[in-house]
C-alpha cells in the first residue's frame, strides 16, 4: 500500500510538474514565437545600446517602469506616459525592464514627453533645477566640470542658478549614451485597438537626433 501510495504521489507531482511547465513555459513561449515588431519600431542604435547598459548599471528601473498601466487599471494615458504596451514593444529589449516601483514616472514614452537633449543632461546632473521637489538622485558622476570647453565637448546648459562658480559642466560620453537611450524610448505609434499618447505639450524643442556628441 506505501509503495502504490508513493507511485501515486510521483505521478501526480510528475503531472503537476508538467502542466505548470506548459502554462507559465510552453504556452506563453507558443504564443510569442512568431512575435513581430511594430513597424515603426526601430533597433537600438550602438549608443542607445550602450546608454542601455548604463541605466541597468545604475538600477533606473528600481524607481522607473516602462509599463504604462490600461485605462481601467491607472490613468496612465491621462498623465501622458502613454498607451499600455503589447509584447512587441519590447521586441528589441533583452533583458525587458519592465521595472517595479513607481518612485519616479514612467519612462516607457519619455522621448516623447521630453526630447530636448539639453534638458536630459541638465536634468542627470541636477533634478532639482528642472523638478524643485525631485528625490532623484544627482547623476555628476557622468560629468566632469572644466574651466572651458575644448572642441568637441558638449556644454550643459544649466539653469544661471544651478550652473558652477566657474567653469563649465561637460557631459561624459556615459552621459550621452544614456541620454541617446532615454531618447530612444517613444512607443507612441499607434497599434491595433489602443488608445495613443497625445502629442507632447510645450516640450523643449531640441529633439535629439542621431549620435549624440
Amino acid at each position: 500500500m506505501n509503495l502504490m501510495n508513493s507511485e501515486g504521489l510521483l505521478v501526480g507531482a510528475s503531472f503537476m510538474m508538467g502542466l505548470t511547465i506548459t502554462v507559465l513555459i510552453v504556452i506563453p513561449y507558443t504564443e510569442v514565437s512568431d512575435l513581430r515588431p511594430p513597424d515603426k519600431l526601430k533597433p537600438y542604435s550602438e549608443q542607445a545600446q550602450r546608454g542601455r547598459e548604463i541605466y541597468l548599471q545604475n538600477e533606473c528601473m528600481a524607481c522607473h517602469s516602462q509599463q504604462p498601466r490600461s485605462l481601467s487599471q491607472a490613468p496612465d494615458l491621462q498623465r501622458g506616459w502613454g498607451r499600455a504596451p503589447t509584447a512587441a514593444d519590447y521586441y528589441y529589449d533583452r533583458p525587458v525592464l519592465l521595472g517595479t516601483m513607481r518612485t519616479g514616472p514612467d519612462l516607457f514614452n519619455i522621448a516623447a514627453r521630453q526630447p530636448s537633449v539639453d534638458w536630459h543632461l541638465g536634468h542627470l546632473y541636477q533634478p532639482r533645477a528642472y523638478v524643485k521637489d525631485s528625490i532623484m538622485p544627482s547623476y555628476r558622476f557622468l560629468f566632469v566640470i572644466k574651466s572651458k570647453a575644448a572642441p568637441g565637448d558638449k556644454v550643459v546648459q544649466l539653469p544661471p542658478a544651478w550652473r558652477p562658480a566657474s567653469g563649465v559642466v561637460v557631459a561624459t560620453p556615459k552621459a550621452l549614451d544614456l541620454v541617446a537611450y532615454l531618447l530612444s524610448l517613444d512607443h507612441t505609434y499607434p497599434i491595433d485597438n489602443a488608445p495613443v499618447l497625445p502629442p507632447a505639450a510645450s516640450a523643449p524643442a531640441v529633439a535629439g537626433q542621431g549620435v549624440l556628441r
